[in-house]
C-alpha cells in the first residue's frame, strides 16, 4: 500500500511549486521496485508518463517531441533497479538512489544536447548542456537522497512503532 501512496506523492508533488528536479519521483519509483511484484511495475511509468505528457502540454505549453520518450524509459529503468536492490539496507538503497541521480542527469542532459538546438553539436556543447544543469542536478541529488531515506525508513519506523506499542509481544509467554 505505501509503495502506491508514494507514486501518488510523487505524481502530485510534480503539479505542486517545488524547487526544480526536488521531488519524490526517484525514491517512489526505487520503493515500488524493491516492494511490489514485478508485474506491477508498468503502472508508476504510465502514471508518470501521464503527468508529464499533462504538464509539457497544459503547463508547460510544449509541444510533444520524441526526446520526451527518455525520461519514460528512465522510470522503467529505475524501476528495474528498485527490484534488483540486494537488501533493503541503508548503502544499497543510498546507492540506488545515487546511481539513479547521476544517471537522469547524464541521459537526460545528453538528450538536450542531442535533440534540440540549444547547444552546438560539439563536445564543447554536451559540456555546456551538462553545465547548464548543474543547478538542477543539486536540486535532484538532494530531493532523491532525502525522499528515498525517508520513503525506505518508513516501513522500518513503523515497525518499531508498532513493536514499541506491544505488537512484537509473545503474547504466549505471558499468559
Amino acid at each position: 500500500m505505501l509503495a502506491y501512496l508514494f507514486v501518488m506523492l510523487a505524481v502530485a508533488v510534480r503539479f505542486m511549486p517545488h524547487p526544480w528536479t526536488f521531488t519524490p519521483v526517484t525514491g517512489a519509483l526505487l520503493f515500488f521496485g524493491a516492494y511490489r511484484p514485478r508485474r506491477e511495475l508498468w503502472l508508476p511509468v504510465v502514471l508518470l508518463a501521464v503527468s508529464d505528457l499533462a504538464l509539457n502540454k497544459f503547463v508547460y505549453a510544449y509541444p510533444f517531441t520524441v526526446d520526451q520518450l527518455v525520461p519514460f524509459a528512465w522510470y522503467a529503468g529505475v524501476l528495474w533497479l528498485g527490484a534488483k536492490i540486494p537488501s533493503r539496507k541503508i548503502f544499497p538503497v543510498l546507492g540506488a538512489a545515487l546511481a539513479s541521480s547521476v544517471s537522469f542527469y547524464l541521459v537526460t542532459n545528453f538528450t538536450a544536447w542531442a535533440w534540440l538546438d540549444m547547444y552546438p553539436k560539439t563536445l564543447a556543447g554536451l559540456i555546456m548542456s551538462y553545465v547548464a544543469a548543474l543547478p538542477f542536478f543539486r536540486h535532484a541529488l538532494e530531493g532523491d537522497l532525502l525522499f528515498t531515506t525517508a520513503m525506505f525508513g518508513i516501513p522500518l519506523a513503523l515497525r518499531a512503532i508498532e513493536n514499541g506499542l506491544g505488537g512484537g509481544r509473545n503474547h504466549t509467554a505471558a499468559a
